[in-house]
């Protein structure tokens, strides 16, 4: 399989592994581009092409389709934050973010959904963004579509998304069938551990690759520090490389000057760089109304094999319960792909327990209810903090509304997987056993603990820190991604996102990147 990565290297395009370096240096640009995911990278391929000098920054090291190995054991430490060991700060929530050159992009299970209409007129109610008429992403998500190979995906799902089918037609339920941005996918299933085929179209083989052949510079394994500012300008940026376990080292000085800088770490590292720097926050809303979807697992047992480890990891999706009447926490359902270490690190329950339904692995469906967090006064989210490290964590506090929310998810959850034929089911919940009727699981799920530490909680989702709004009052950058405080700095990527979503942010970010970016480039070049 040609790896168009290598291929580039060979032929000249610049990247240097920040690692390597043993001497202090100073690197200069039209602009700076920090983080190379969905925000990041599309920038840095439109920048490029407007004719501008662009270097991009990643705390990962570069790693190609010729590297990815299809094994948990090899993927987490090496394209995931903290090893895929992320967690907030009480470590109640598991957060699945990426660290490789292509960002979290690298590592998505490509589902790929539109702004829903409702996050939009929300945000324009309380923060004042109008995204209709001329202003709308529409065309954004077009121009995404063309790029990235975006359609529904037109193979039969895989018995673990089937089952989500099957259960929502049996209850009436509403169901979509998803987009994937892929080209020539051969429905592996281990899209988050890097694709071997290049067939996932991540900024790792669309975009990045665009940008490095326009001449951009890509810096891998670097570690963006600190912004050194004055007025409303930013001078420079502080940065060093990091150590084989991507921890910054202080032995060698980065300095990189631009007339521009494009922050795109995504949501918990972009707010941290800026904590970091002692920006001005007159809003006082940088690093909090950070959300999560967090959310809650069930697992079922059904009698033939569901191999949820094969074929695309996620194809099918339920809407039944994300925007309800009452003022109840919406939930969107989904499926995760099963593998063994993800599996055995989110399964409840000790020793036999625990055990047994390892063994049972190829016959576990599992489902996820994905919370909308940041639409009720209840739910605003998380802070992130810096520790004595100046590293990042994020404070998230689980309030009663979400806690009914999640219960209202177990229930749902569960009455599917039985609607669609489950022998058992048990919600992902320290308490909870094995139930053989949806009854049985009814009357026990309303008596468990809704307690920290007692239910799994994951989240593949992180966005807000650097709220965009149409008041300064009200968010850390406008519309446009621009600061409203420090004139020659943008920010583009999930961070800026004012609440949740609703549904999976990779294609609004792409939108927004892509609009943004375009906006960056006109003045830029002015």
């Amino acid at each position: 399989m040609n790896d168009p990565i290598k291929a580039g290297l060979a032929k000249g395009w610049r990247h240097i592994d920040a690692a390597t370096l043993t001497e202090d240096q100073q690197f200069e640009a039209d602009v700076v581009i920090i983080g190379t995911g969905a925000g990041g990278g599309m920038t840095a391929e439109i920048l490029t092409q407007a004719g501008l000098s662009v270097i991009m920054l990643e705390q990962g090291a570069l790693w190609s389709s010729s590297d990815f190995r299809q094994q948990e054991r090899w993927a987490y430490p090496h394209l995931y934050q903290d090893g895929a060991g992320r967690k907030t700060k009480d470590q109640a929530i598991a957060i699945l973010q990426g660290r490789t050159v292509g960002g979290s992009t690298t590592v998505n299970w490509t589902t790929s959904i539109r702004t829903p209409k409702p996050t939009l007129d929300y945000w324009q109610a309380e923060f004042g963004l109008d995204f209709s008429g001329e202003q709308s992403l529409a065309p954004y998500f077009a121009k995404a579509a063309g790029r990235l190979h975006i359609s529904e995906w037109q193979v039969p799902p895989n018995p673990n998304n089937a089952a989500l089918k099957r259960g929502c037609e049996n209850l009436g339920w509403q169901y979509t069938v998803i987009e994937r941005n892929v080209h020539g996918c051969a429905n592996l299933g281990y899209c988050g551990m890097g694709c071997p085929l290049n067939a996932k179209q991540s900024m790792l083989v669309t975009t990045i690759p665009a940008a490095l052949e326009a001449g951009a510079l890509l810096v891998s394994r670097v570690s963006a520090r600190k912004f050194q500012w004055r007025g409303d300008q930013i001078l420079q940026l502080d940065a060093v490389p990091v150590d084989q376990h991507y921890q910054p080292l202080s032995s060698v000085k980065l300095r990189f000057k631009a007339r521009h800088y494009v922050l795109a770490g995504g949501a918990i590292n972009s707010p941290a760089l800026l904590l970091r720097s002692k920006v001005p926050n007159p809003s006082g809303r940088l690093g909090k109304h950070t959300y999560l979807h967090p959310s809650v697992i069930s697992g079922a047992l059904f009698r033939d094999a569901v191999s949820g480890h094969a074929g695309a990891p996620q194809s099918i999706y339920s809407d039944q319960f994300v925007w309800p009447k009452g003022d109840e926490a919406g939930f969107k359902l989904e499926v995760p792909p099963v593998h063994p270490v993800l599996m055995a690190s989110k399964l409840t329950g000790m020793a036999e327990l625990h055990a047994g339904m390892m063994q049972k692995f190829n016959h576990l469906q599992v489902m996820i209810a994905l919370l909308r967090d940041g639409f009720h006064p209840d739910a605003q989210g998380g802070e992130v903090q810096l520790d004595a490290h100046g590293e990042p964590v994020l404070d998230y506090p689980l309030t009663d509304y979400l806690w009914r929310g999640m219960q209202q998810a177990y229930l749902a959850m569960a009455e599917l997987q039985f609607a669609a034929g489950a022998e058992a089911v048990m919600p992902v919940h320290q308490d909870a056993m094995l139930y053989s009727s949806w009854q049985q699981a009814k009357t026990a799920i309303a008596g468990l603990p809704l307690k920290t530490y007692r239910a799994a909680l994951a989240s593949a989702h992180v966005m807000g820190g650097c709220n965009m709004s149409g008041d300064a009052a009200k968010g850390v950058v406008d519309a446009n991604g621009s600061h409203y405080q420090l004139q020659n700095l943008s920010v583009i990527d999930g961070s800026v996102l004012p609440s949740s979503l609703g549904a999976n942010p990779q294609l609004t970010l792409y939108a927004l990147a892509w609009r943004n970016a375009d906006l960056l480039a006109a003045r830029l070049r002015g």
